[in-house]
């Protein structure tokens, strides 16, 4: 009994000795600034709404306290630790910092026209072409795709010409049976590489040999092609300028890993596969 008053006691003690410190104590404070009450009525305002009312900018604060009494308390409690999606997030936030862009220069107008001359498949246009094509299945016909195919290039040869010959006949396409102004990549995205390079081979206006795909074999009729081009640098020049950024914006953010990465010693497991030095970051 003694014990239990004395322990009380001390307690009692305590509590009025340390009343009213968390009131003076700056750290648990939650400050907010003009420039803060400032931001949330631009944000508000940058939706389209009228300028907030007194109820609704209390409103917009106590959200703002609220979410910095639950960030602070979660920090207390050390639930970021062993947190996937935090430890992703701070990572991503660090790949930010490391885009030190303010110290990129402006690159000249002249530097510019020697990045566009020096990378003419990146900026020139890409040729096109409109087609249209008979379809021989793989799923309907099997081993016999081809042997329709050339039977029907066959007779669509005896009719140099003709987009639309009746009588030649192949199967339903499970996609389009007609493309306008596709560029070498979009006509390879739906039948292939190899595809769409012969495609571009065919002289416009006429029926094709067969083509294979990785659906059957294809007769292909050309309607139209246009070579590509390169454009003039004016129309291209953002694109230019937008593309070295990225491509320092890249290495920027390569160098700044590097440096931190040296600051580390990997310790893996015995049967572990090496791990070198310094692994290159990924844009």
């Amino acid at each position: 009994m003694h014990f239990l008053l004395i322990g009380v006691a001390m307690f009692g003690a305590y509590a009025w000795l340390n009343a009213g410190s968390s009131d003076t104590d700056p750290s648990r404070d939650i400050v907010l600034t003009d420039d803060d009450l400032l931001q949330m009525q631009v944000v508000w305002r940058a939706q389209g709404r009228p300028a907030p009312t007194v109820a609704q900018l209390q409103g917009m604060i106590d959200t703002k306290v609220r979410e910095e009494v639950l960030y602070r308390e979660a920090l207390a409690m050390g639930l970021q630790n062993d947190d996937v999606i935090v430890r992703r997030r701070m990572a991503q936030k660090m790949d930010f910092l490391a885009e030190d862009l303010a110290s990129l220069r402006e690159l000249t107008r002249e530097e510019l026209q020697v990045l566009f001359k020096a990378q003419p498949r990146e900026f020139g246009l890409p040729p096109r072409a409109s087609f249209h094509h008979l379809y021989f299945s793989f799923d309907k016909r099997g081993g016999k795709a081809r042997e329709a195919a050339d039977a029907a290039a066959v007779r669509l040869a005896t009719r140099p010409g003709d987009p639309n010959p009746a009588g030649v006949t192949g199967d339903a396409f499970m996609f389009q049976d007609r493309y306008a102004e596709r560029t070498p990549d979009q006509v390879a995205a739906v039948f292939g590489g190899p595809f769409a390079q012969a495609v571009f081979e065919v002289k416009p206006g006429a029926w094709s040999a067969p083509i294979e795909s990785a659906f059957g074999w294809h007769v292909v009729f050309v309607d139209a092609s246009t070579p590509g081009s390169m454009p003039e640098f004016e129309l291209v020049e953002p694109q230019i300028k937008a593309a070295w950024v990225q491509e320092q914006r890249a290495e920027l953010k390569r160098q700044a890993y590097d440096v931190m990465r040296a600051k580390y010693r990997v310790v893996l497991p015995a049967k572990a596969p090496a791990v070198p030095a310094s692994a290159p970051a990924k844009p």
